[in-house]
C-alpha cells in the first residue's frame, strides 16, 4: 500500500487519563527551585473529568492526530476518529486515494471480533468511496503497534 501511495494508519486507545494538573512520573525542565504545583492525590476533577485518548498515526507521513472522548471507549468513537483524520490530514495528504490501510491491536474497540467496529467502517466505507483493508496484531503483540511508539509514547510523557 505504501508503495502504491496509498495512506497506511495505525489506530489505537489509551487509557481514561484524568484532566488537571496531577504528579506525572516523566520528566518537565524547569528552573532550580521553581517546581511546578501540583495535586499530590489523583482523585477525579468533578469539573474536568476525564478524557479517552484516540490516535490516528500516518505511517508514512510519521505524523498523527489525537480525538479525545469523555464518554467511553466505543467503536463509533474510533471509526469517527478516522473519518475525523480524514477530513482534516487525510484527503489533503491523498487526494486520490481509493484505498486506506488500517492496522490495529487485536482487543478493545477496534478489536477484530467487534461487530460495532466492523459496522462503523463499513458505513465509513460507503461514505467516502474508500476500500478500507484492516490488519489485526496478535494478541500480546501491541508493543509492535507503529503508533505506541511514535504517538502516544509522547503523550504518556506528558
Amino acid at each position: 500500500m505504501q508503495a502504491a501511495g496509498k495512506p497506511v494508519i495505525s489506530i489505537d486507545t489509551k487509557k481514561k487519563e484524568l484532566v488537571g494538573d496531577y504528579k506525572n512520573a516523566g520528566s518537565d525542565y524547569r528552573p532550580e527551585g521553581c517546581p511546578d504545583k501540583v495535586k499530590v492525590h489523583d482523585f477525579i476533577d468533578a469539573a474536568l473529568g476525564k478524557v479517552i485518548p484516540y490516535g490516528v498515526y500516518d505511517i508514512t507521513a510519521n505524523a498523527g492526530c489525537v480525538s479525545l472522548g469523555i464518554d467511553n471507549d466505543t467503536a463509533q468513537f474510533s471509526v469517527n476518529s478516522i473519518r475525523r483524520w480524514l477530513e482534516i490530514m487525510g484527503r489533503e495528504r491523498y487526494p486520490a486515494t481509493d484505498a486506506l490501510m488500517i492496522t490495529a491491536d487485536g482487543g478493545g474497540s477496534n478489536g477484530s471480533r467487534v461487530k460495532l467496529f466492523k459496522l462503523e467502517l463499513q458505513k465509513l466505507a460507503d461514505e467516502t468511496d474508500l476500500t478500507l483493508q484492516v490488519c489485526h496484531y496478535p494478541p500480546g503483540t501491541s508493543k509492535w503497534n507503529k503508533i505506541e511508539h511514535r504517538l502516544f509514547c509522547h503523550i504518556t510523557q506528558t
